[in-house]
């Protein structure tokens, strides 16, 4: 099935009205592209909920810092459309905007830059000197403070920003995210309660590849070598669940057995966190409800990772 592409923000909004006005219900989900089995396997969790699917993909400069990967970040608009056609009952839409920020120059584009301010990046979108550059910005106050939030400040603030901006424009019914982001599922469920979006979010499975290496679109960047030693992330959180399971519940140990595993095979630690499921608080001891999350480089990519603990 071929999709409708769309790529203004006003046709977008009037599409999705004219097919609520039918009775038709929408599903989400939202991509940054380059597209891989674990981004098709959130459209067939969508696909269980509404009669309408669509894909928006797009890169959102919002949540790069002036370190990141933004320019580096992998694309194939045309490979993505070919995936997409080939899932079972397809997708209805794929909304390719431009820019989404579109406050900048004659040509509707921001200055898509970093400033600082007392040595702290206060924005990702500069202001062009008239007074119309992005300022606008949605905080998930508590539930972006801990792991990712400590080495990104800013991603957060544009996660939440940029999927609040897609949810006005398209007016979902449902929104799938995947739980391999762990951090950023269950804060824009959050800002969705918060704010009280017509929107129910789901979070669907966290998809690996046969080896046991989380799928992700930044995988194509790691080096056969590197690849490889990144083994070491779902294998350690596999053999983390298994202790806890048998007893070892002290999360200061499992968590010291997962960071010399990942060190051991080359790779250098952002975090090892225990966190409650829902408030993303550190716990001391493993109980129901918990999940271990992991960031890691190899190399120059940044691998997330995490495992959902129930030991009853």
């Amino acid at each position: 099935m071929e999709p409708k592409i769309i790529r203004n923000k006003e046709e977008m909004r009037n599409w999705s009205r004219s097919m609520r006005a039918q009775g038709k219900t929408i599903g989400f989900v939202p991509t940054m592209g380059y597209l891989h089995q674990g981004h098709l396997s959130l459209i067939a969790e969508a696909q269980k909920h509404t009669q309408l699917i669509v894909v928006s993909i797009y890169v959102n400069p919002g949540q790069f810092a002036v370190n990141e990967d933004l320019s580096t970040y992998p694309s194939d608009f045309q490979g993505d459309i070919e995936k997409l056609k080939s899932i079972p009952k397809g997708v209805d839409v794929v909304f390719n905007p431009q820019n989404l920020y579109d406050y900048g120059d004659e040509r509707g584009q921001p200055d898509v830059k970093m400033r600082q301010k007392d040595g702290e990046i206060v924005s990702c979108l500069e202001d062009d000197g008239r007074g119309i550059g992005h300022e606008t910005w949605i905080r998930v106050e508590k539930l972006e403070k801990g792991m990712c939030g400590k080495s990104r400040p800013v991603f957060f603030r544009g996660v939440a920003t940029v999927v609040a901006k897609l949810f006005n424009v398209i007016e979902p019914d449902v929104a799938v995210f995947g739980k391999k982001d762990y951090q950023q599922w269950r804060i824009i469920q959050r800002m969705v309660r918060d704010l009280d979006f017509a929107v129910k979010v789901i979070g669907s499975e966290l998809m690996r590849e046969e080896d046991g290496l989380a799928m992700s679109s930044r995988n194509v960047h790691l080096s056969p070598q590197e690849r490889k030693q990144a083994l070491s992330i779902s294998r350690s959180l596999f053999e983390a669940k298994s202790a806890a399971r048998k007893g070892k519940i002290i999360c200061s140990e499992l968590r010291k057995s997962v960071t010399e595993s990942i060190e051991a095979s080359g790779g250098k630690i952002d975090y090892v966190e225990i966190v409650d499921q829902e408030s993303l608080e550190t716990v001391d001891e493993i109980k129901n409800g918990v999940v271990m999350c992991v960031a890691a480089w190899f190399g120059k990519v940044r691998l997330l990772d995490n495992m959902e603990i129930d030991i009853s």
